[in-house]
This record gives C-alpha cells, structure tokens and sequence, in this order.
C-alpha cells in the first residue's frame, strides 16, 4: 500500500501541528472518552480479539443465533443494547484496521458526541517492508477521519442493518457461552500472544473481512426467515444454553448488568433523538477541523495544501489563489485539486516565483461560508547540494542542481534546429517563432530553462503572446499581433552553468485601413501618470500617415468591465501626451488612441492596460491588504471626517509639465489637514499682476495634481493651490514661478547622412548621424523606396532607437533609395535627404548585421548577461569567460553577483581581447603608435616592474591575477603586460612559461589550462613604447584549486585621484571571485600610513552601490593608506591590497573642471592641465565610468585643454563627471551636475541660445477716461534701432485713424491707443520687439467673455465721460444710521449750478421735503427718523437742470434692509441707559432706555448667568423708550447680577446691574413701604359712585339719592348739610343699609331745602367727602320772570 502524501515530506506535521481549535477539541474529546469508561472496558474482550476470530464465531453459531435473534425481537431492550455494542464494535474495528491498526489500540468510541475525531497513531509492524522503506524515520502518521463519522442507531442501507446483525450475533454468542467466557479471560491474560498470532493473518483478514461479513449476514437473514418452523425444535437447545448462564460467576454478572445499564442509557438517548430528529435539525453551518498552514518551499519543488472540513449539508470547497479561483483546467499540469475522506487538497507543482501568494479556502453550504487563509513563499537555494535529493530520486529538483562540476556533465551542447527566420505579419493576424533545441548530453530529469526577448527585454506571457516548450522545441505564438509587438526577438537556452541564444526580426505591417487615405493606428498607448482627477496617456506616432499629414489624436477610454467608448477629446490634439480628465474614482479604464488627417479617421491602437483613477499612495495601501476578486472597480474607503480644523496651504507647488494645450500642475498635501479628506482649489493670474481666478470653481480637485486647459499660448500665468474641508477654505500656497504656455518640447530636426550598405540578398544595412538637440526622442522611421517609382514604403512601423537599422523584405537585385525621419512627442520630423541609391545584393562574404545576428555579441541584442533567476553553484565564474573559450559564440554563465540589466564593468584581458573593438582613445593611440617608428627618446624609457601580485580567483584549472601598475611609466603610456608563470613541486620551482603571446592592457589576466591542486609561481613585466621593462618580484606561491569560500573575495586595481589636501577620489574593481552570492556592496578603511593594523578606521557605515569614494575631511600634508572589501549575503570578505600611501595635498598648479555656456547655449565642462608629458591623454568619465562612445557627450581635446560637450543636457546626465590625464601624475579633477546645477545651466543656455528682450511688463490693456484703450508694454531697455512691430489676429497692423503708437526708447515704453472698440477688433494682439540678435514680444488674447468685458467696460467708462458732462453724482446714494439713530440717506455731487434741483422718489413716488437743498459741500441727504419696516422700499433720488439729469438709485428690501435695520438696531442698543433700580408696589423693577424701540431688537435677560424663565411673578416689557424687568414679590433668591442683551441680529450688547446687598436691602424696603400705602389706598372707605354735583329739582316733589359706598372695613356714614351734620328725620329720611349703599330722600322738596349737601363715609384707613348741591325752583315764579325778560326785550328792539 502506497504511503499517503502526509507521511512522505512532512516529518514535523504531527508532531508540532495541531491548532489551537483542534487542541480544545482533542481534549474534550478525551473528557468523554473517561465518561463512556465502563461501557469501553466492558468491551474489551471483544474489541480485543482479532477480525478473523470473530468471523469465525459468527459462522459457528450462524443457526443458534439466528434463532437466537427471532426469539428475543420480542424483548426490544436488550437486544437493542446488544445492537448498539456489536454495531459500535464492528464500526470501530473495521475503521481501525482499514487504517492499518492494531487490535490493541482500538477501543470504542462515543459518537454520540460531536467532537472531532481522537488522531491515532500508526504501528509499523503492521506495514509492508516496501511500505517500510518509504515511511520515514520516527513519524508519527495522522489519522484524519474527516466526515466519517457513524451515528448510532440512525444508519437506514441495507448493509449496515445485514452488519449489525451480525455484529450482534457474534456479540450474544460471546457472552452467552462458556468457551466465550474462557476465551475471554483468556484472551485479558495473554493479549500480547493474541495480538502475535493475529499479525500473522492480519493481511489475509483485511482481504476476506468484507466477504466473511456478507456470508454471515446472508446465512442469519435466511436462517431467520426459513427456519421458523423449527423454532420449536431448537427451543430445547436455547433452554439449555440459557440453563448454562447461570453458572457464571458473580463478578461476570455484575459486570454484565453494569454494561446493561450503559447501554440502556445510550439506547434511551438514542430513541429521543430519534424523536427530536428532522432536517433542520441536521443542517449546519461548515466548519474547518484542520485549517490550512502556510509553506516556505524551494523552487522547482511541490506542495501540497490541505484541511478538513464539517458541516451538513456536506460543504462545496474552492480554492483561490491571491482572491482569484484556481482554474485546473486553465493550467493543466500546475494544480492538482483532491477530495478524499475529508481531506480537501491543493497540490502546487513545480513552484515558481509566480506561485508566491496568499491561497484561500472557502467553504459553502446553504447555512453559510467560511474561509481559511494560508500562504506559499518559494525561495531559491542559496546553500549547498543536498545530496539526498539526487539519492531520492526525486524529479523536482531546483534548477541550479543540473550542472556542477561533480555532477552529471561538466559541459552542455546546445544547437537550435529548424530556426525561424526573419519575419513578416500584418496587424491582427496570428504568428508563431519556434526551433528546435537539441541538447547533449542529455540527462533525464532536468529541463532547460528557455527565456524570450524582444529588443533586449524579458517577454512575459500575456493575452497577446504565449510561449510553450514540448521538451525539444520552444515556441512563442502572437494571438494578434500589433505593431508593439515588432522588433528583434531572440530565444535563450539556459542548461545549468551554459547557455545559447539565437535572434532574427519580426516585421508587422499596418493593417488595412477602413478609409483609404486614412493615417496608421498610433502604437504603445500606456499611462504615464494617474490619480483621482486624471490619466496621463502617451502614444508613439504611426509611420504611416495616409498620404496627408496627421491632424491630430482622438482618445478614447472605456470603463473596465463595459463596452462602451467614449471619445475625450473634441478637437484633435498633435501631442502624443494627454491628461484625460472626468474619470471617476476608484474606477478602472482602458485607453485607445486614433489618428485623423484630412482624409479621415484611423483604426484604433492596441488598448493600454487598465488602470484605476486613484492616487499611487493609495494604490499601495489596497495592495497590501487581499482585495475582491478583479471587478473592474476598486471600492475606496474615507476616515470619518473630523470638523472644525481648517487646512493649512499645500507645498512644494511646481509645473510638472507644460505643453500648448494644458499645463501639468503637482504640490505636496499640507502637514495641518485634521483626519478628514482634503479638497484643493486652483487659480491661477496673469503674470505681473495680482488678479487671482478660480479655474475649477464646480469640481474641486481630490489629488495633489491636476491639468490646466484653456490657456491662451504664450500667455504667461502663475499658479497658486488652497485647501478646503468642511471647516472652510485654507490659505494658498506659494504661487509658482512664471510659467508660459506653449511646447517646451521641440518637434526633432531631421537625421542626415544617410548611408545603406549590402548585407544580405534581401536586406540591406542604413546608418545615419542623429538628429541634432533632439529632446525626448523615441526612435526613428525608415522608409525605402524603388527607383523611379516614386512610392515610399516604411521599413519598420515601431520606432528603432539608434543609429542603425537593417532593412528586410527587399527585393533582389533592385535598386532602392532610402530616407529616414526621427520621432518624439511633439511630433515627427522632416524627412532626411535621400540616400545614395544601392543594389540589393550580398555582401562579399556574407556580411552579417550585428543587430539580426546578435549571437556574435555576448549578450542577446544588447542584453546583459545575468544569473537571475539561477541557483548558484559552487563553481565560481566571471563574465569574462566568454572571452577565454574556443568558440566566441559560447560564453559561459556571467558571475551571479550581477542580475539582468546590470552592467559588468570588471574586465579580465585573454588572448581574445584584441579581436574586441576598442575604445576610440585606445584605438587612436595604437593607430599612432603603428605609423611612428619605435625608438627610444632621451625623456621616454621602460616602466618600472609591477608589484603586489595577487591571486583574484582560483578553479580547478585556472586562475587569475591580479597587479598593481608600476610606480614609473618611464614618461609613456603602458600599452601592455606579459605575465609568465612556473610550477612549484616540493618547494622546487620549474620553468618559466608564457602565460599570454599578446600584450594584456588591464591589471588582471585568467591563466587557463594550469594544473589542479599544483602549487604556481608568476612574474609580471609591463611595456610601453619604448620597450619590455623588467619583470616583476617573483610572486609568492598560489594553489591552483577551485575556491568555494562564501564571501567575496578582495576587489583590485585600486587607484586614488583627484587629490586635494582635505579629499581625495578613491576607484576600485570588483572582486573576481563573488563569493557564493552577488556582491551587494563595499567598505572602505582608512588609517594614516604610520599608524598601526589596529588604528584602521571604516569610512561608511552603510555598504556602498558604487566603486568608488570621495574622502573627505583629510588633514593637510599628512599621508594615507586605503583599502576595500567587498560584501554579499554571507558576509564581508577579505580586504584588498592597499592603495598609497598618498599625501593630502593640493599641488601648484592644480586647475579644476570649469562648465561654460556659449553664444549658442552649448553646454561644456573644460580642463586645462599645464603638466602634461607628450603622450598624456585626456579620459573623461561619468561617475568614474569612461563616457567613450556615450551617444550624448562629445569630447574636444587641443594641446593642453579638453572640452567635454553636452548635445542635450536633461536628467539623464546627472551625475559626476571627472576628467583624467594619463602620462602624468594623478593630475584630475571633477564636477557635480545635480538637479540645482542642472536647472541653473539650462536656463543659462536658453538665455544664451535665445537672447530676449528683457520685459518689465507684459503687454496689457488699460480703458482710458473717455473710454479709449491702451494696449501697452514696457521693456527693461531698448537701443535706438530697437524696431516694433504690432500684430493683430497674424496681421500687422500701422498706425492710421485707428491706431496711434507711441514708443518711448528711454524708458522701454511702447504703446498702441485705440479710440473705441468695435465688434471686428476681437482676437489677439502682439507686440514683436527686435533690437540687435535679442528679440521679444508679448501676447495678449481678447476672445470670448474677455473681450466682451472689455468692450463693455469701455463702453461704461465712455457713458461715464458723457454722464459728467452735467450734473452728476460723484457718490451714489447710500445710507448711514446717525447717533438719534435715525436713518440719513445721503449722496455726493458735482458739476451744480444754481438751477440745479434735486427731487426724491419712495417707490417711485415723490417725498416732499420741506426745505430746499443747498448742496452744500456738494452732499445731498434725506432723513428718516424712527426708520422701521414701513420705511422699507426702493429710493431714488433726480439731479437735473438745462445741462442733462442724473439719478441713483439705493434699494433697502430684502437683504439690504435687514441690513440697514441691523445697523439702526445696533445704534438703538447703544443708546440704551444703564440698569436702574425701581420699587413699586408689587416689587422691584430693573430698567433701560433707549432712544427708540424696535421689535427687530431681541432682548433677553439672564439672572446670575442663567437666562430667566418669565412668569407671572417675573415679566418683561417695553413701555415706550423704556426697557423693563417687573420682579413681584422679590425674594432674597432674587439677589444678584441682571444683564440685559439686546442683540441686533449681528452682535450682542449688555447692561448689568447688581441686585445686591444694600441695593436690595434699599429697593425691598422701598417696596414694602409702597405695599402698605398702596394696601392703605385700596381699603380705605371712599363713595364709589351715585351722587350727582347737582340736583335742580321743582318745589313739591320728592327727591331720592343713592349712592355706592366701599371701605374695609365698612366705612361709618354721616350727612352734612351746609358744612353741618344733618340728622336723619321724617323729612329727610337718611339711611346706610349692607354697609355699601346709602339713601337720601326728601319726601316733599321746599325751598328751604336748597343748599350745599356732603355724604361723609370713613374707616381707619382714612374717609372721603362727596359733595352735591339741591337747587328748588317755583314754576310760576319761573314763568313770571321769563315774560319779564320778553318784554324787556321788545322794549329795546323799538
């Protein structure tokens, strides 16, 4: 039986991982175990026996049983107990010997629990010896039961019901007979021979254990239902066996009737869940038992995945990798996915870097989901040869085991087979690469590692390409292809330590255009830049442009996981750069570009990568966390927002980019922000002024950048930034420095020289100088052309970089032209002159081009060789190895101190070095040396010898050397080094041998073909022109072994230049040997020279990147001592040999690189060195690496001075640059070019290269008094030829009618007036200023809402002149609150004469003003006193006479009056008096007056600083001007501080008085006095009402009065007549009834009666007199007197 996969790898699974879930449960687990003890050892004599024995009982007693069984169904209980046990003890013995284990481990369990399962444990005895051998030592094997998990009682199949019968029968038969009693005791007392015994025929038991039970069930089940009617019959024998129970013992019956009573417990238990039983009851929700655990693998290894899982219904698992489900079928051979016996499994194969990630299970059923994380790290090996893998035999062993020198092969042949050739494709079609690889030997069970380039760079497999290798032939096959996908494509075979390539082109033509004439789709559409406001796209320019030149771009975008395009862009833009803005955060687009010329639109390009509108920090934190599986849409999440805290200004504000039609703004967040999101706003201002506009006033910005469009070019502006939250807006930032619209990136002038050459029949090579000053430049178009025809095709449609290309698909023997045109973003160039016309032909012999044919190089088209992604071995090799070979084209591994695209820069020469190109320094100085003849000068003679040689690195049959160049050059260049060696046996020295015939130019050489572990002596000898100087000391002895040390060894050829007297520049090589890691960085110690070993000193803590160190802080004159180690993974290897000592000082003489700019703005760095001997050279160098062939610097050198020129200076030059002088002694020096520098020569370039006019002030435009127009700028200076020319819309305009200038040379002044702007004069206007080679203009644009503005403006100002031509206003009406706080409408005007007259208007009706205006001081005023709401309305107020009329209008409703109300309430509230003080009769009143009141003006009182709830008790009022506070019945809790608010709708005013001490005191005595005299006056006795002043009444008659009398108490009543008290009697009867109503009558009114009357009613609180008068008159006497009076009138009428 195979092992399973637990028991194979995983030593330490058992032992060490239980989780901590699991732990719990085992525990419980065995806490129920000790519960069910008795029912367990009860059980014992049973469950110990063996399967066999068991089987065989069951047969002999198959009839008795049986019978048996049919008699006892009746008897429900016990039976049902025997069931339970035989079912139990079956299920137990079955499941543990299917798991191989012994009968003495197994024991019963309670699965009336729902624990997990208890993990047993394995015995070997019961294992094969084949199982044996793959077990491994002391393992402990995990027993997952999974969801095998056996209920009692509620199993409903047939087999198990056939299984538990005859469980039960072996069961009865065993504890119903004797010899079962025997046997059982027997079987307690020597259970190790039973188990023995058992052993023996355990396998023979597993096979026959399924058959012997089917055999038993089948012979009870016929027995049972055939045999009925001989149950009679056999009733006598079951009698009798019954008879023998009782003759057991009575320790057996008690123990029997204990097991009884257990299992009627669980039977009882088993029937009430039988009732409680239905579906619900069974669902749950699933749950891991075993959890997955994370892995740390080796590459190229497996690994398996697994847990276990619970829940009903039984739950569906998926994995997923990184929140993406695993597609088995999308990868066949790379996941295996298994479900068995509980135990879910994901199985990884051969794991890769790739298989790195976090993997979830997920778990579902219909009551929830549940996941588990785990993660899978895959490192490489780093450490030795684990032997036992190959012993194992195992197929996945890492990479890196496939070749060693002790291994299989110490050297690999790879060819290539069925090449594929150059190719040709059209855009969307499919194409295949391939060839077969044949490797020898060939050795089973390792695969070479095959790795596609295109152009130098890795290809990854995508959506668009895909590799294959079948195990002899590699393929890469293009699903459609694009033109991203042209280029040179080279497949490389690595085989342990050896590797091949082969390269060839691939062609895409552009595919047919749905409009004929229409331009080429654009190619490699990426993102350059994103946040949450915009993407920034990039393109490159198609090289076919249809016949019409390219308009322009349309872009499109797409949201992910949508359909639909939508164009961004409404007019085409020429730049291959734009910021696509109105995206929506958080969501994912893709991107496509579409040329359009005259003729019409293009196919759209490839479509970019999606990428999501969010800013890059916020990208890394969603990274960092798992995510949703790929949506399309990434959700973003905020902080609560906190209020309050106002955000302080951004920082850092720049312009990243600027270009004619937008401008790329970028600034810092600002540090004060508060925990809620940030919103910036942008403005921007014309330069020179302060007039400041929002440019996103709707959409404000989210991310700290942003593009400007709309922006009129060559306008200058500045930019400023403010924050804002919801606290408010913050303060801006510093406004950037000026900044003019326009392409800062020139369109790149055309190459020139254009040279093709043959190559082969159908290809021909073209070479050309580049393009002059080209920025940016992204490669350059072909085009051919047949001669004579006329038709221009291009030879490439994605743009090669370089200035070289090879031209496929020609036709052989024809003659073409060529012409070739460079491209950046601005734009494409013109084209080139055409070429000399060439015959298509081959070369003679056979010329190859470098660039299809790179496997001449050492690298596959111009890659860098590397050992990533390889396992080192422990060989140690170099790049170099290439060179040392017998084939040119088989170059060893590069050392692995060097990953792909780093660049080896230790050289070790070998006899192959001269077939290399050399530098153009070198190669200049051999040439000279061939043509002059060699003779010795007095001044030049043979260098010295060499010293200090040193062993670099050592093999097996190898070494390399490495020496210190001679102190004396002997006034001449070293040209060479011969290196001669000699073997050492027994300390006897050979002879002398050469180790190379050519001369070796570096301080280092490999010497191949040595012995291994014999012992070797050199010698070195350098050379120059003047001949072979002396051989060096012989050197000390070195062992030629392979060297397997893990650290680095010592780095060589240490020199210092530069030398000052506080610094120096100190140079060094990396090690040869790199330990068994790559070199990661160096040390460098430094002592005085005099000092001690223990005085070294490090000069960087941290490890340096680069080869090479400034010293700093070295003291004047004292010398020093130098010395590297170099470091990698392992450790710090030993030092170099020393460098020195040198003495810090700066020598006479010195002189230090000098930068210049010239009339042109040519860049330059410049040296002069006055010591130089006649063959002295000047190398310069770029951070101390040679700059010799750099595309971008150009080097001048005459006599004693250098000249170092930049042809176009950006960032890619930073650096140090320093300048060596050979022949000399260490004469050097050097120049910082950092981002500072960069900008300061830039700018000083452009000003040298493009002399301006310097300008004071831009042109600008100014509205005169009359309304004319100013356009005007001023220059810093202008000569007396300074010329001016005035544009307007592209067209020069002169002065005329229209247009009057002016220039003032003095003072720089120029200017152009206009009298009155009409609607024609719209569009732009520049003024071109020319005086000598400088020149400057200005530009300003008048369109749109501007000029509008503009015009109307002065229009106004014109209005205005005629206005104030009459009588006018010089301030219009306004209003102001006087201190009566009454309201003063007042207005200024000018321009009046005594005719003039003013007339007011209130809603358009007149106010008539009683006195006349004067309009003294020329003010006019209305007053309005007590203004309140009626007074609201709009005024107006008309100044007229003879000359015209002018009239302003000042309207006080809505906004305005609340206002002016506001203002009045306020001067209302300043009036107020302080708080007074006053008693009354219900209590103490505290008052204010104010000089009028106005229901706008809120009062509020408060009592010791808490606002008074009003009552009846205590009230509030006005009374006219006055302000009051009415207390009632004050109480010593009304003492203390009252403050009156008056608030007037803006601010708050107080009055406070101090109800206090003796001012309480004083007001509540005030109160109590004017209570008592108040309570006296309300009582006291008083007539209320009733009498009359007088009563005329005629003689005779009765005469009754009554009268109202109130008093408390009851007043007293007494009658006075003619001041004397009159007595009641019968003639004047008097009376007082109720004590409130008295009566006089006077029964017969006489003329005595006549006379003044007086009721007199009083109490103790005071009396009252009312008063009345009896007048009695005679009738006749009345009439009597009347005809008297008539005839006295009569009398004198006559």
């Amino acid at each position: 039986m195979s092992l399973p996969f637990y028991q194979r790898f995983h030593q330490h699974y058992d032992r060490s991982y239980r989780n901590k879930d699991l732990r719990t449960t085992m525990s419980r687990y065995h806490q129920e175990k000790k519960r069910s003890a008795i029912y367990t050892h009860g059980s014992t004599a049973y469950s110990s026996r063996s399967s066999a024995a068991h089987r065989q009982e069951s047969e002999g007693f198959s009839q008795a049983s049986s019978a048996s069984y049919q008699q006892q169904a009746s008897q429900a209980t016990e039976y049902a107990l025997a069931s339970a046990v035989s079912r139990k003890a079956a299920s137990a013995y079955d499941y543990g010997y299917s798991h191989g284990l012994t009968d003495s481990s197994l024991m019963l369990e309670d699965y009336s629990s729902k624990l997990s399962p208890q993990t047993k444990r394995a015995r070997k005895s019961l294992l094969s010896g084949e199982e044996k051998e793959n077990l491994p030592s002391d393992y402990m094997v995990p027993i997952f039961s999974g969801r095998q998990k056996h209920v009692s009682g509620i199993t409903d199949t047939e087999e198990e019901r056939i299984k538990e019968a005859a469980a039960y029968i072996a069961q009865r038969s065993l504890f119903s007979s004797e010899e079962g009693i025997t046997a059982s005791k027997q079987a307690a007392v020597s259970k190790q021979a039973a188990a023995s015994k058992q052993a023996a025929v355990s396998k023979q038991a597993t096979v026959s254990k399924q058959s012997a039970v089917s055999k038993q069930a089948t012979v009870s089940k016929q027995s049972a239902v055939s045999q009925q009617s001989a149950a009679s019959k056999q009733s006598t024998s079951s009698l009798h066996q019954e008879a023998t129970l009782e003759k057991k013992s009575r320790k057996v019956a008690i123990r029997e009737k204990a097991e009884q009573l257990s299992l009627r417990k669980t039977l009882e238990e088993t029937e009430a869940f039988h009732k409680k039983l239905n579906e619900d009851n069974l669902l749950h929700a699933p749950d891991f038992v075993i959890k997955p655990r994370s892995h740390t693998v080796w590459e190229k290894e497996n690994v398996k995945l697994h847990c276990s899982v619970s829940g009903w219904p039984e739950p569906r698992l998926t994995w997923y990798k990184n929140q993406v489900p695993i597609d088995v079928h999308a990868n066949p051979g790379k996941y295996v996915i298994e479900s068995r016996y509980g135990v879910h499994t994901l199985e990884i194969i051969a794991c890769d870097f790739e298989d790195t990630a976090q993997y979830r299970a997920s778990v579902m059923n219909v009551k929830g989901e549940l996941s588990a994380y785990a993660s899978v790290v895959v490192k490489r090996y780093k450490g030795e040869l684990d032997e036992t893998h190959f012993r194992a035999g195992a197929s996945t062993i890492p990479l890196s085991f496939a070749v060693t020198p002790y291994g299989y092969a110490s050297k690999f042949e790879i060819h290539f087979d069925e090449k594929f050739d150059v190719s040709f494709g059209r855009e969307g079609e499919t194409m295949s690469l391939g060839c077969r690889v044949v490797i020898t030997p060939e050795i089973k069970h390792f695969q070479p590692e095959i790795q596609w380039y295109r152009n130098g760079e890795p290809v990854s497999p995508s959506k668009w390409v895909q590799t294959h290798w079948s195990g002899d032939r590699a393929t890469l096959t293009f699903s459609h292809l694009n033109k991203e996908d042209e280029g040179l494509y080279t497949i490389r075979v690595r085989m342990g330590d050896y590797y091949e390539q082969y390269s060839a082109y691939v062609f895409v033509r552009d595919a047919d255009a749905e409009i004929e004439g229409a331009p080429a789709s654009p190619l490699d559409v990426v993102c350059l830049d994103a946040n949450k406001d915009y993407i920034i796209i990039s393109w490159k320019q198609p090289a076919v442009d249809g016949g019409s030149p390219i308009l322009g771009y349309f872009i499109d975008k797409c949201e992910v996981g949508t359909d639909r395009w939508s164009q961004c862009n409404d007019t085409p833009v020429k730049f291959a750069r734009f910021p696509v803005t109105g995206l929506i955060e958080g969501r994912s687009y893709i991107f496509r570009v579409r040329a359009v010329n005259k003729t019409g639109i293009g196919l759209p390009s490839r479509v970019s990568e999606p990428v999501a509108a969010l800013d890059p920090a916020e990208k890394a934190r969603l990274k960092s966390r798992p995510s949703a599986p790929w949506t399309g849409q990434i959700i973003v999440t905020e902080e609560e927002p906190t209020e309050g805290v106002i955000p302080g200004p951004p920082t850092d504000l720049s312009v990243t980019e600027a270009t004619r039609s937008y401008v790329v703004l970028s600034w810092k967040p600002p540090r004060q922000r508060g925990h809620e999101g940030i919103l910036y706003f942008v403005e921007k201002c014309d330069a020179e002024t302060e007039n400041w506009q929002r440019v996103n006033t709707e959409l404000p910005v989210k991310s700290p950048r942003f593009a400007l469009f709309d922006l009129a070019e060559g306008k200058s502006y500045r930019f400023r930034v403010r924050c804002s939250n919801s606290a408010g807006v913050g303060e801006p930032s510093e406004a950037t420095e000026v900044t003019v619209v326009g392409d800062k990136l020139d369109i790149p002038k055309a190459p020139s020289n254009i040279i093709p050459s043959r190559n082969t029949d159908t290809s021909v090579v073209v070479t050309w100088e580049e393009s002059k000053d080209a920025k940016e430049l992204v490669g350059y178009y072909i085009e051919s052309s047949v001669v004579g025809s006329g038709k221009w095709e291009p030879c490439n449609n994605n743009p090669v970089k370089g200035s070289r290309f090879t031209c496929h698909g020609l036709t052989t023997g024809q003659s073409y032209i060529f012409r070739v045109r460079a491209v950046n973003a601005a734009g494409l160039s013109e084209y080139s002159q055409d070429s000399e016309a060439i015959e298509v032909k081959a070369a003679i012999g056979g010329g190859v081009s470098p660039d299809v044919w790179p496997e001449l190089n050492d690298t596959p088209g111009g890659l860098t060789d590397s050992r990533g992604g390889m396992h080192e071995t422990s060989q140690p090799t170099f790049k170099k190895d290439a060179l040392l070979g017998s084939k040119l084209n088989k170059p060893s591994l590069p050392s692995s101190s060097h990953n792909l695209g780093q660049t080896e820069v230790s050289k070790v020469s070998e006899t192959v070095q001269e077939e290399l190109t050399p530098s153009p320094q070198k190669a200049a100085l051999k040439g000279k040396s061939k043509s002059d003849p060699l003779k010795k000068k007095k001044d030049i003679a043979a260098p010295s010898p060499p010293y200090d040689i040193t062993c670099l690195e050592s093999f097996r049959d190898s070494m390399v050397l490495g020496w210190k160049q001679p102190d004396k050059t002997g006034g001449a260049e070293i040209t060479g080094y011969y290196v001669n060696y000699r073997e050492v046996v027994d300390g006897v020295p050979g002879r002398w041998r050469e180790a190379n015939i050519k001369a070796v130019s570096d301080e280092a050489y490999k010497i191949s073909n040595l012995k291994e572990n014999m012992v070797y002596q050199f010698q070195v000898a350098a050379m120059n022109i003047a001949g072979l100087g002396v051989p060096s000391a012989v050197s000390e002895c070195f062992k030629c072994e392979e060297w397997t040390i893990a650290v680095p060894g010592p780095p060589h050829s240490l020199k210092y230049s530069e030398v000052r007297k506080t610094s120096l520049v100190l140079q060094w090589k990396p090690p040869i040997y790199s330990g068994r890691t790559p070199v990661t960085g160096y040390f460098v110690d430094m002592k005085e020279a005099n000092a001690k070993e223990d005085q070294w000193r490090g000069l960087n803590e941290a490890a340096l990147k680069n080869k090479y160190l400034r010293v700093q802080g070295l003291k004047e004159g004292v010398s020093y001592v130098f010395r590297v180690r170099a470091m990698n993974q392992a450790g710090v290897g030993k030092p170099s040999d020393l460098a020195g000592p040198v003495v810090a000082e700066t020598r006479p003489g010195t002189k230090e690189v000098v930068v210049s700019v010239d009339d042109d703005g040519i860049i330059s760095l410049n040296f002069e060195c006055d010591q130089m001997a006649p063959n002295s050279e000047f190398i310069w160098s770029k951070d101390y690496v040679p700059t010799e062939d750099s595309p971008r610097l150009e080097v001048e050198s005459k006599g004693n001075k250098t000249k170092m020129t930049f042809k176009d200076l950006g960032t890619e030059d930073l650096g140090m640059y320093s300048c060596d002088v050979t022949d000399t002694d260490g004469i050097a020096s050097s120049y910082l070019i950092d981002e500072e520098e960069l900008k300061r020569l830039l700018a000083l370039s452009q000003e040298h290269k493009f002399p301006t006019v310097p300008i004071k002030s831009e042109l600008a435009v100014e509205i005169l008094e009359k309304g004319q127009v100013r356009f005007w700028m001023q220059a810093d200076k202008l000569s007396g030829n300074a010329k001016v020319n005035f544009i307007f819309n592209d067209k020069e305009i002169f002065e005329g009618p229209k247009y009057k200038m002016h220039i003032d040379r003095n003072t720089g002044m120029i200017e152009m007036f206009m009298e009155k702007l009409q609607d024609e004069d719209e569009g732009t206007y520049t003024f071109q200023v020319q005086d000598g080679r400088a020149t400057g203009h200005s530009t300003l644009v008048l369109i749109g809402d501007v000029y509008k503005n503009l015009q109307k403006e002065a229009e106004f100002q014109r209005q205005e002149w005629i206005r104030k031509q009459g009588p006018h206003f010089v301030e219009y009406l306004s209003w102001e609150v006087t201190g009566e706080c009454n309201v003063l409408l007042k207005c200024k005007v000018a321009n009046i004469k005594k005719e003039t007259h003013i007339v007011w208007y209130k809603d358009e009706r007149e106010i008539s003003v009683d006195e006349k205006h004067d309009f003294k001081d020329g003010i006019c005023t209305l007053l309005i006193t007590e203004f309140s709401k009626k007074d609201a309305g709009i005024y107006e107020v008309i100044l007229k006479d003879d000359r015209g009329k002018d009239k302003s209008r000042l309207k006080l409703v809505d906004e305005a009056f609340k206002e002016l109300m506001t203002e009045v309430c306020k001067m209302i509230a300043l009036s107020a008096t302080d708080l007074k003080i006053q008693s009354t009769a219900e209590g103490i009143r505290l008052y204010s007056f104010v000089t009028y009141y106005l229901e706008d003006l809120k009062v509020n009182w408060s009592h010791n600083g808490t606002a008074i709830k009003y009552s009846d008790r205590v009230k509030t009022g006005v009374t006219g001007e006055q302000i009051w506070l009415q207390i009632n019945e004050p109480t010593p809790n009304d003492k203390g501080k009252y403050v009156m608010e008056l608030f007037d709708g803006k601010t708050t005013h107080q009055k406070t008085v101090d109800l206090s001490g003796q001012a309480y005191d004083d007001a509540f005595a005030e109160f109590q006095r004017l209570k008592q005299a108040a309570i006296a006056e309300k009582n006291r006795a008083r007539v209320v009402g009733g009498l009359p002043d007088v009563v005329t009444i005629q003689e005779g008659k009765a005469l009754n009065l009554t009268c109202i009398v109130w008093g408390d108490p009851t007043p007293e009543v007494s009658w006075l007549r003619n001041e004397k008290p009159l007595a009641s009697d019968d003639h004047c009867n008097l009376k007082f009834e109720a004590g409130k109503t008295a009566y006089f009558t006077i029964s017969g009114v006489s003329a005595a009666d006549s006379g003044k009357y007086g009721l007199v009613v009083k109490n103790k609180y005071g009396s009252e007199i009312s008063d009345f008068t009896i007048s009695v008159f005679i009738p006749e006497e009345e009439a009597r007197v009347a005809t008297a009076e008539a005839q006295k009138g009569n009398k004198k009428s006559k």
